[in-house]
């Protein structure tokens, strides 16, 4: 025989009552400790006039985005 509990007017296990403590805790801890990575600073871009400047960004974005397709795989 299960212990029960009145809760919003059901009956609940005590043991429902366990599994949806620890549920809790353990999706809280995970979604705390989760969360995304820090971007790594990048290196000042030094470049002698602004077209090659604006070739250094998209060619940088460029490569993101191509990692961010590699790693999805």
């Amino acid at each position: 025989m299960v212990q029960t509990y009145k809760l919003f007017g059901a009956n609940v296990g005590s043991h429902y009552l366990a599994m949806g403590v620890l549920g809790t805790l353990f999706v809280g801890s995970y979604a705390a400790l989760g969360g995304s990575k820090p971007k790594p600073a990048t290196p000042p871009i030094n470049a002698s006039s602004s077209d090659e400047a604006d070739f250094i960004k998209k060619f940088m974005d460029q490569a993101e985005a191509d990692e961010k397709k590699a790693s999805a795989k």
